[in-house]
């Protein structure tokens, strides 16, 4: 019987507010071992790109990316975001490492094509590293990865955390049983966003076509359902997009073809 290992990807939201990003952390170190934990940050990036002067500009919701936002990125998203994660879990006896995708090369990229929309220093995820990160997980390590990874030829990369969250999860799917957490705000994918009593319990790739025809999922939530239903197609054994609060417990949306 394979072990079971439980891959969090948490919202940068949820990390921007002290008291929501200290439950968050508590409740994921109280998950047995072994798990990794994916993070973004963009809010925060975007507030010290504003510090210093330079502009974050979106296309249909999505970052595009410059030099100089990428840089702040690679500040934010390594540096601060990462490293109060990382300090937060083993002060609650978690043993965590802080990583990027360029570390070790365990998540590689590349930079995504300018057409038909130019996002900028932005990654694709090619390969994800499955032996690298599974021997910290053997040595006793939890990986905390942000959303930077590299190139080939050593760029880094902006790229979305559900992505990396996705592919690192597929990944060790070939040695563990798996199970994928999309971890935010809400209560899970909602039919009425402003009913919390709303929550979808399960979505299939038929009823994520409907519900995307209906207008009910719109939106970033669009590609959060389309990574969970690649996971799953690719042998991920569960994943379920919840509250960052209630992780662990049997709430939330299920994902399955």
């Amino acid at each position: 019987m394979r072990e079971h290992i439980n891959v969090v990807k948490i919202g940068g939201a949820v990390l921007e507010s002290d008291t929501d990003r200290e439950k968050f952390l508590r409740r994921f170190a109280s998950l047995p071992s072994p798990k990794v934990l994916i993070h973004g940050g963009g809010r925060t990036a975007t507030k010290v790109a504003e510090s210093m002067g330079i502009e974050s500009h979106f296309i249909n919701g999505r970052r595009v990316t410059s030099p100089d936002m990428r840089d702040v990125a690679v500040m934010v998203y390594a540096g601060l975001v990462n490293k109060n994660v990382v300090a937060a879990l083993n002060a609650d006896g978690c043993r965590a490492i802080g990583l990027t995708g360029a570390d070790a090369f365990t998540v590689m990229s590349v930079r995504r094509s300018s057409e038909p929309v130019d996002y900028g220093e932005v990654g694709d995820v090619k390969s994800v590293d499955a032996d690298g990160v599974a021997s910290l997980i053997s040595a006793g390590f939890t990986p905390v990865f942000c959303a930077i990874t590299a190139s080939a030829e050593g760029n880094l990369l902006n790229t979305n955390a559900d992505t990396v969250a996705t592919e690192i999860a597929c990944a060790l799917a070939s040695r563990y049983d798996v199970s994928l957490t999309m971890a935010f705000e809400k209560d899970g994918v909602m039919s009425d966003v402003d009913n919390p009593d709303s929550v979808i319990t399960e979505i299939s790739c038929e009823s994520f076509t409907r519900l995307k025809d209906e207008g009910i999922v719109n939106g970033g939530m669009i590609p959060k359902i389309e990574n969970a239903l690649m996971a799953v197609g690719r042998g991920v054994k569960e994943v379920v997009i919840q509250n960052y609060s209630a992780l662990g417990d049997s709430t939330g949306t299920r994902i399955c073809l």
